[in-house]
């Protein structure tokens, strides 16, 4: 019974089987042939057998290439001053908002001025006593040389008396620099801005007692206008950057934003370090900006860009067409025959997207700048005008399952 069963089972087996690879073999034969051959065919650059391949190419051209250093910067203010009380005092009025851009010698607070102007009375009051003291210290001095005249009174009272008025003079010295620190005093209860810039937010409110040795101070302003921006550059640069300083030329400088889209601001640079960073092999450079819209803010982060010399009469092409292989860096140049050559190239100066090239490349040569991840030397290509968009070909499904309604509905 058992043989018979296993008999039974392997029979079934062969048979499905059997369909099975009959039933693919008659599939396999009704399976129209021709989207494989098309795939395989002159029409799909990816196929063995495949035609040109659409790719964007430009001829090299001869222009103008700035010679330009970037670097990493900031913004920082060219001044930063905390206000602060010089006298002690009740703070009266606060006559600045926060955020608001002063000018110098603005008023910006007060002080009560009260016990300064009583301290400013009482030195005027001594001062008129010793004045007085003086006035009649010289009449007796005058008194005293006449009766010396007539022989009635010693030299000893004439000279006390001459001491007694260099006395009285030199209070009178004293009283009136008591004078001059009292409306010193009397004009520091009214704190004035020390510099132009942006107020800060505000440190102390009214009805505050201040002391001239708080150290937080009352406000704090930068100077935006002009502002400088501190960025670095390699130590191996330094001696160009240098060689341009001592010139005496101008050297411009630009500062981008963190995307380098927008430029913010055009300035100059002001002066370099003195020595170099040991840790980063880097040199600070101090580039100063006229910010007269505000395009920069103090310690935003900034592209900088600096232009150090001119290229005349250079190679350029796009950055796009420069590949980088292991023997370096390349470009792929379209023949006269329609093929692409592998080229090496030497690199110069990059500015933007046009990159200079020092040797391998003759003005009029055409570069592929486009499509070049499809490529290899050798290859037939056909020149496009613009990128070229690949379509996947039509779902084959999809294409019948349409022929059949179409052919229902008829």
């Amino acid at each position: 019974m058992f043989y018979r069963n296993k008999i039974f089972i392997t029979a079934v087996v062969i048979l499905a089987v059997g369909g099975g690879y009959y039933a693919f073999h008659e599939y396999q034969k009704k399976e129209p042939q021709a989207p494989v051959a098309k795939a395989q065919g002159k029409g799909n650059p990816f196929g063995p057998g495949g035609g040109p391949t659409p790719v964007v190419a430009l001829p090299a051209a001869t222009g103008s290439v700035d010679v330009v250093m970037n670097g990493l910067g900031t913004a920082t203010p060219l001044r930063t001053v905390t206000v602060r009380s010089r006298v002690d005092g009740e703070l009266m009025r606060v006559l600045f908002e926060e955020g608001q851009l002063v000018k110098q010698g603005q008023l910006l607070a007060e002080i009560d001025p009260r016990s300064y102007q009583v301290a400013l009375q009482q030195a005027q009051g001594q001062l008129a006593r010793d004045q007085a003291l003086l006035e009649n210290a010289r009449l007796d001095v005058e008194r005293y040389q006449a009766l010396f005249a007539q022989d009635s009174i010693a030299r000893q009272q004439v000279d006390t008396q001459v001491s007694l008025v260099r006395q009285y003079e030199g209070a009178v010295r004293v009283d009136r620099s008591q004078i001059e620190s009292a409306k010193l005093q009397l004009a520091y209860s009214r704190i004035s801005a020390p510099i132009s810039g942006r107020i800060g937010l505000r440190l102390v409110d009214p009805g505050n007692i201040v002391r001239s040795g708080d150290a937080n101070g009352l406000v704090v302003i930068t100077q935006l206008q002009p502002v400088a921006v501190l960025f670095t550059v390699p130590q191996d640069l330094l001696p160009s950057v240098l060689k341009r300083i001592q010139s005496g030329d101008e050297i411009a400088v630009e500062a981008w934003d963190r995307d380098q889209k927008a430029r913010l601001a055009q300035g100059r640079l002001a002066s370099a370090d003195n020595q170099v960073d040991l840790q980063t092999g880097t040199v600070k450079l101090k580039a100063q900006f006229a910010n007269d819209d505000g395009g920069l803010f103090p310690n935003q982060f900034v592209n900088v860009r600096m232009r150090l010399d001119t290229l005349r009469d250079a190679i350029v092409v796009p950055s796009a067409a420069v590949q980088r292989g292991a023997q370096g860096m390349f470009v792929y140049v379209v023949q006269p025959e329609r093929t692409v050559a592998l080229r090496n190239v030497k690199l110069g100066p990059l500015d933007g997207q046009r990159q200079a090239i020092a040797e391998g490349l003759a003005a009029g040569e055409l570069v592929v700048t486009d499509g070049t991840d499809r490529l290899r030397a050798g290859a037939q290509v056909e020149i496009a005008s613009a990128r070229p968009e690949f379509k996947p070909p039509a779902d084959k499904g999809s294409g019948k399952g349409k022929g059949r309604r179409s052919k229902d509905a008829g």
